[in-house]
């Protein structure tokens, strides 16, 4: 009986350390997300408005008759992908269903090359037959200079392949975090009809230089919307780890509570049975 109480008791304190850093990891990632969300509801919009622009100037481009890779494809075969995923683990499905995702692109598409952003993404295509062009590893706090070592990685292989999509995790809400594959180039803009548009110095050159911007604009967003997720998500299995540690905690108080009644019980019979056969020898 002793020795069932101290692996009762041995239990109970395990049990209480992994709740204590559950608990610890849960208020961080909470803090997370609420600084990451400042950072990402800002830098939806430069995005959204720049595409409408590409999307006005495109129309006119037509009319014209003038075309450009960003927007109309650069004629070549192939694709690339960038995903973006975790460096640590601790988020619930968040890795694995990034990578699935990823995965899936790939088997439909077996020649693509990679761009691998997280050491979860890196680790898990280490191992398989698609080259990697570029790895990043340890972006805990995505910046403007990240985005942009990025956007040139994209445009150098742009040169070689047709197409170039993303595999990310799009914040929602709180409790919601959908896993996107979206194209990056050529940029998808919207048809609109054509009007008249005064521009200088020259179309082509205007479709460039806003084309790379969107391009930035979007790769900081998709960084944003990922980590924001990717703490989300961590907060909420920290949340499930804390709630189910308080459970656990529960049955084993109340097994070790009646382990030592038990144990009480027997040594108060042990006294009375010795008084008892005491106080018949005399």
């Amino acid at each position: 009986m002793a020795k069932k109480l101290r692996q009762l008791r041995r239990r109970i304190r395990n049990v209480q350390h992994i709740r204590q850093i559950a608990k610890a990891m849960y208020t961080i990632a909470s803090t997370q997300v609420i600084q990451r969300k400042k950072e990402l509801l800002p830098s939806r919009v430069f995005p959204a408005e720049t595409v409408q622009v590409l999307a006005d100037l495109n129309a006119w481009a037509r009319g014209e008759s003038l075309s450009h890779p960003f927007l109309d494809g650069n004629g070549l075969s192939g694709h690339g992908l960038l995903v973006v995923n975790a460096d640590r683990g601790l988020c619930g499905r968040y890795v694995a269903e990034i990578n699935h995702a990823a995965l899936r692109f790939l088997e439909a598409h077996p020649q693509t090359r990679l761009i691998l952003v997280g050491e979860k993404a890196v680790r898990f295509f280490s191992w398989g037959k698609w080259p990697i062009v570029a790895t990043h590893q340890r972006l805990e706090r995505p910046r403007l200079s990240h985005a942009r070592s990025l956007c040139e990685e994209i445009l150098v292989l742009y040169r070689e392949v047709g197409e170039i999509h993303v595999v990310y995790t799009e914040f929602r809400g709180e409790l919601i975090q959908r896993v996107r594959t979206e194209q990056l180039l050529p940029v998808p803009v919207p048809k609109k009809p054509a009007r008249e548009i005064i521009v200088e110095p020259d179309l082509s050159s205007l479709l460039e230089e806003l084309g790379k911007l969107w391009l930035l604009g979007r790769i900081y967003q998709i960084l944003l919307e990922a980590k924001t997720s990717e703490h989300a998500a961590r907060r909420q299995a920290m949340k499930t780890a804390t709630d189910n540690a308080d459970e656990i905690l529960e049955k084993l108080t109340i097994q070790y509570n009646k382990a030592r009644q038990h144990s009480i019980t027997l040594e108060l019979m042990d006294i009375m049975g010795g008084a008892e056969a005491i106080r018949e020898e005399v």
